[in-house]
C-alpha cells in the first residue's frame, strides 16, 4: 500500500524523501519545490497515513501549515481519515471497544489522530 502512494506521488511529480523529522513532525509537503518528507523513524502503518496526508496536501497545492492554514489542514487530515480507515472495520473495532479511539487505532493499525480525526468526521455528519 505505501509503494502504491510512492507511485502515486512519483505520477504526481513529487519526489517522497524519509529523514529524520523529530519529534513534532511526521511528515511535511513543501510546494516549492514539489517535495514530500516523511519520518524515517515511524512505524509503517504511520508513515502510510502520513503519506495520504501529505499527498492531499500535494493535490490542493497547500502553502504549508500551521494555524494561519487550519482550512488545509483540516481538510487533509479528514481526507486522510476517510481513505485509511475502512468503516466495516473501524464499526466492529468501534463495538468491541466502544468510543476508545486509543484501543481502535491498535485494532485498525492507525495513528490514534486519524482513527479521532474519523470519529470527528462521524460525529460532524451524524453518523
Amino acid at each position: 500500500m505505501y509503494e502504491d502512494l510512492l507511485e502515486q506521488a512519483e505520477r504526481m511529480g513529487i519526489p517522497v524523501r524519509e529523514r529524520p523529522l523529530g519529534q513534532h513532525a511526521c511528515g511535511y509537503y513543501c510546494d516549492r519545490p514539489r517535495l514530500i518528507l516523511i519520518d524515517e523513524d515511524l512505524p509503517e502503518y504511520a508513515k502510510y497515513c502520513t503519506l495520504v496526508h501529505e499527498l492531499v496536501h500535494a493535490r490542493y497545492r497547500d502553502p504549508g501549515c500551521g494555524p494561519q492554514y487550519g482550512k488545509a489542514e483540516r481538510r487533509a487530515r479528514i481526507q486522510t481519515a476517510l481513505q485509511t480507515i475502512q468503516p466495516l472495520e473501524f464499526a466492529a473495532a468501534e463495538r468491541m471497544y466502544g468510543g476508545d479511539s486509543s484501543a481502535i487505532a491498535i485494532a485498525l493499525d492507525r495513528p490514534v489522530q486519524v482513527v479521532e480525526d474519523y470519529q470527528q468526521w462521524l460525529h460532524d455528519h451524524g453518523l
